[in-house]
């Protein structure tokens, strides 16, 4: 990697405002075109790359990194010759989609992101249902009403592609993903192009007329799901983990080849194809959006979903997951080779939005019994009729959540009065059940210290309050006991899980590479909250003091030092 110093640079006052923040109503606003940035005072740094590309693997944990990495030949493989971090940490603990991929480009905790979980509860929303998306604009109607208007109105901060291009508006900030959310929390307000995977081809924005290069792969998608296709074979080195593991009477998961029927997108979705799809079209974009070639640094943002989809329909033990991997391998080597060949000098980050856990079913037959099904008790039915005959309070929606962990919030047209009484029940209610570890007010979460030093080491509180939003967060954060799957009952496509505060969760492997430099492995734990800041520094974007809740990790595996002079 050229090796170069990240001096301190002085912005005047337009300069420092449009790198601090984004005007509000380019936040409100997700598909505005930005306002006219002034001319830019500092020029990226001496050898600094051309193209960011940062990658995403969706319930890719540092576990399953561990278990394959040794089976990798294709991008993974790449990745692992350059700066390893194998113990990369979620630090949060509502560890689902949307407020890890929050993180990735942000440099901040989904405490300052505001992206508390997938969904959350605003009982103030003006339609009947209550449960918000973090990617919608819930004002909004849709068309269908199964269906929402896509937006990142809800992401309170700028992403690392917003700063670049509020300093240098040449740069181009591109963003594609298998899901909505985390395409457009990676890339953020002001996305020059960004697609995402619906139904049965990519689409954008609303409003946004899709560009030639979706056009294309959509075609040729077309083509796929009207034909079908074969299975994948089965790696010799994943013929042990084929094995059928049943589930109910009707079903079983674990022998699993992804066959496509032809009309199948679920399986379409829900397979190694969409990962392949997916980096296709990434493909595509760096030649439409010309990525890389340019004065000033580009992002790319990539998050591939299958594997997540993959992790709860079938688990993360099965042929499924070996296949799935193997399969991600292969296509991000294809991918890297590509962009060899267009002569880009791009750098590359690659992690995850969070971990995820194997079903208890397969996990008790190999060492962990105590592995199980959460207690429908958790359930927000049967937690406000526990409520309300303790308190005498109506139980009619007395108790909402989303699942059993994670966010609860109780009715808000209680007086204060019975608020306080429902608040003591449902505590002592949810720590009398034998699956809860913890269970912690709203205001126990806003008096506790945050979490510092290594992350490992948090607390279960200062793990709720790096996830923990006042405006959009519950009344209680409730936390399982390690090992218990919050499905009460697994079905097809939904079987396993993640979201739990537990370091299965939490880790997650971060990977840099860059053509020519010094690879290096470090395992002490580092956090995903310190990417932002170690590209900034790697391309000499200066960034106002506090920006970041992550810090610089140098890349050079020598006497240099990437992140030069520290604060």
């Amino acid at each position: 990697m050229a090796l170069r110093t990240f001096r301190s640079v002085t912005l005047g006052a337009a300069a420092l405002a449009a790198v601090m923040a984004l005007p509000p109503a380019v936040l409100a606003r997700p598909s505005a075109k930005p306002a006219p940035a002034p001319a830019a005072a500092v020029q990226p740094a001496a050898g600094a790359p051309k193209l960011i590309v940062a990658i995403s693997i969706d319930q890719f944990s540092a576990d399953l990194f561990a278990q394959y990495r040794s089976h990798f030949t294709g991008g993974l493989a790449r990745l692992a010759s350059g700066a390893v971090f194998p113990a990369g940490y979620q630090s949060h603990a509502a560890t689902e989609t949307c407020p890890g991929h929050s993180t990735i480009l942000t440099g901040v905790h989904p405490a300052r992101t505001g992206i508390i979980a997938n969904t959350w509860i605003d009982q103030t929303v003006a339609r009947a249902k209550k449960t918000v998306y973090c990617a919608e604009d819930e004002g909004r109607a849709a068309a269908d009403p199964k269906d929402y208007i896509a937006s990142v109105g809800h992401l309170l901060v700028p992403t690392l592609g917003e700063r670049i291009k509020a300093l240098w508006p040449a740069s181009r900030n591109v963003a594609v993903s298998g899901k909505d959310r985390a395409a457009l929390m990676m890339g953020g307000h002001v996305i020059d192009s960004v697609y995402w995977w619906k139904g049965a081809g990519f689409t954008s924005l609303d409003g946004r007329p899709l560009t030639p290069a979706a056009v294309n792969e959509n075609k040729a998608l077309g083509e796929v799901l009207a034909q079908g296709a074969p299975e994948f074979p089965l790696p010799e080195w994943c013929s042990a983990k084929a094995r059928a593991v049943p589930l109910s009477s009707t079903f079983s998961v674990g022998t699993g080849r992804f066959a496509l029927a032809a009309g199948d997108k679920t399986a379409f979705r829900t397979s190694p194809r969409l990962d392949r799809a997916t980096i296709d079209l990434a493909t595509e974009l760096v030649d439409e959006n010309k990525l890389g070639k340019g004065a000033t640094p580009d992002v790319l943002s990539v998050s591939l979903s299958a594997t997540d989809y993959v992790g709860h329909g079938y688990g993360t033990e099965g042929s499924e997951m070996c296949i799935q991997l193997q399969q991600l391998d292969l296509a991000l080597g294809d991918f890297f080779v590509a962009l060899d060949q267009r002569g880009i000098d791009y750098a590359v980050v690659l992690t995850a939005d969070h971990g995820g856990f194997d079903m208890p079913e397969r996990l008790g037959e190999q060492a962990l019994p105590a592995s199980h099904r959460v207690n429908k008790a958790l359930l927000p039915e049967a937690l406000s009729a526990a409520v309300a005959a303790k308190t005498g309070l109506d139980a009619s929606g007395l108790v909402l959540s989303d699942g059993a962990s994670g966010d609860i919030w109780l009715r808000r047209d209680l007086a204060p009065a019975d608020k306080a009484r429902a608040l003591d029940a449902l505590k002592a209610e949810l720590l009398a059940n034998p699956d809860v570890a913890a269970a912690f007010t709203a205001d126990e979460i806003a008096a506790a210290p945050a979490g510092t030093g290594s992350p490992e080491t948090w607390s279960l509180i200062a793990r709720a309050k790096a996830s923990f939003y006042k405006p959009r967060s519950g009344d209680v954060v409730l936390m399982l006991k390690r090992g218990v799957v919050p499905i009460p009952t697994p079905g097809p496509g939904f079987v396993a899980t993640h979201g739990s505060p537990w370091d299965y969760d939490r880790r997650v492997p971060i990977l840099f590479w860059r053509k020519g430099m010094t690879g290096f492995e470090q395992p002490s734990p580092v956090e995903t909250v310190d990417i932002a800041p170690t590209l900034a520094a790697l391309i000499g974007l200066p960034v106002p003091a506090g920006a970041f809740d992550g810090r610089c990790l140098d890349l050079d595996g020598g006497t240099g030092d990437t992140c030069g002079a520290r604060p």
